[in-house]
């Protein structure tokens, strides 16, 4: 019972990983590839795309603990970037690990940037990498790049020194803010085990100035992409799953086939959600109700201290968000996932239904495709602002 500290490890003796990507490796990035877990042309080679690990080490003595005179890009890095290739992950980082002296510690590993290539032809090996390593933790952030993962862990944005904490923030902010669900790593890991609900992971982009941005949904069918959504579709994913904080802006037309538009913000959103049978076949009904503010109104003549203006305002921006709601479930069920949990509610609500004609996930999924979804949708505009001529 008096072990003591027999396997600490220093803080100091450690490499501490701060954001890892993945990306799928170059022919020559294979051939390149140290004899670290194999000798060339005297070992089978595993078949595969093969891997490129990009990682941000923490540098000790360099990480900022308090405010600081330095800009973003000012001063020595406080991180150190390393690259290595392997024709599986855990290959990439024995790789890795043979280049650094001090041990890689995942403990502290916060983002996980894959690309949309390495992510459309699955993430198993990933997941079996990460769920298998005690030290990585399940609030970590998974996310999908557009182009390669590799340029968002080299990025140097302005308002961080340590770039992997910009990310953590960027994602962390986003969900304050309304723009993106609380879905960690482990959230994946758990719908994709599911049998009625599909995976969804954020999607990143560049833009040519170097600011990252968060540029849609990721959706899968187990751990496999198969399509991607737009920014603004994000909100109606939060919607139809009852996320409460709103975030999103629109614009939204005084009445139907008018050019005179209005800035509104969603607020708030309550959303329920009905499953049944009809004529033998699973229906679904989502009624969401939500609260929105003006935030600018343009054009004067648009009385907003009118109810009756506040009124088809509100049945306007109401059927919009029936029409875009329908429009991402569509787009949904023609890739076959059901990203909103519908096969949850059926599992949950009706098992007798769900035992005797469902049972597996796959079997789900070719419901899913032909799933009648009726979309309700209600609009309350609580606060205007407080001009009004």
């Amino acid at each position: 019972m008096l072990t003591g500290c027999w396997d600490r490890l220093e803080i100091e003796e450690r490499a501490v990983v701060l954001a890892i990507a993945v990306d799928a490796a170059t022919p020559s990035g294979l051939e390149e590839e140290s004899e670290v877990t194999s000798v060339k042309n005297s070992f089978p080679e595993p078949a595969g795309i093969g891997y490129q690990i990009t990682a941000q080490i923490a540098v000790p003595g360099r990480i900022p603990l308090g405010p600081s005179n330095e800009g973003g890009g000012g001063g020595s890095s406080p991180v150190w970037v390393l690259s290595a290739c392997g024709h599986t992950l855990d290959d990439a980082i024995s790789v890795m690990q043979q280049q650094l002296a001090d041990k890689l510690f995942l403990g502290h590993l916060r983002v996980i940037i894959v690309s949309e290539k390495v992510a459309r032809k699955g993430l198993e090996d990933l997941n079996d990498y990460l769920r298998r390593n005690t030290e990585v933790r399940r609030l970590a952030w998974l996310s999908v790049s557009k182009g390669r993962a590799e340029k968002l862990v080299r990025a140097s944005p302005q308002l961080e020194r340590v770039p992997g904490l910009y990310l953590l923030a960027m994602f962390d902010h986003a969900v304050e803010m309304g723009k993106y669900p609380e879905e960690f790593i482990g959230m994946f890991w758990s719908k994709s085990t599911s049998k009625g609900v599909e995976p969804i992971l954020p999607l990143l982009n560049m833009n040519k100035e170097g600011s990252i941005e968060i540029a849609g949904l990721a959706y899968f069918i187990k751990d496999k992409m198969v399509g991607k959504t737009k920014q603004l579709e994000i909100g109606f994913y939060m919607a139809v799953t009852g996320k409460k904080q709103g975030g999103y802006t629109a614009f939204i037309p005084r009445h139907p086939g008018s050019n005179e538009m209005v800035m509104i913000r969603i607020m708030r959103r309550k959303t329920t959600t009905q499953v049944s049978m009809k004529n033998g076949k699973p229906q679904v009904r989502v009624h969401v109700s939500l609260e929105e503010n003006i935030e600018e109104n343009p054009n004067e003549k648009f009385r907003i201290d009118k109810e009756e203006n506040l009124e088809e305002l509100a049945k306007t921006s109401a059927d919009m968000g029936v029409k875009g709601y329908n429009e991402l479930i569509k787009n949904l069920q023609l890739a076959g996932s059901d990203i909103f949990g519908f096969g949850e509610q059926f599992r949950a609500k009706m098992p007798g239904y769900w035992n005797r004609n469902i049972r597996t996930d796959e079997k789900w999924t070719e419901v899913f495709r032909t799933l009648s979804v009726d979309i309700q949708c209600e609009v309350h505009i609580r606060r205007v602002g407080m001009k009004a001529s």
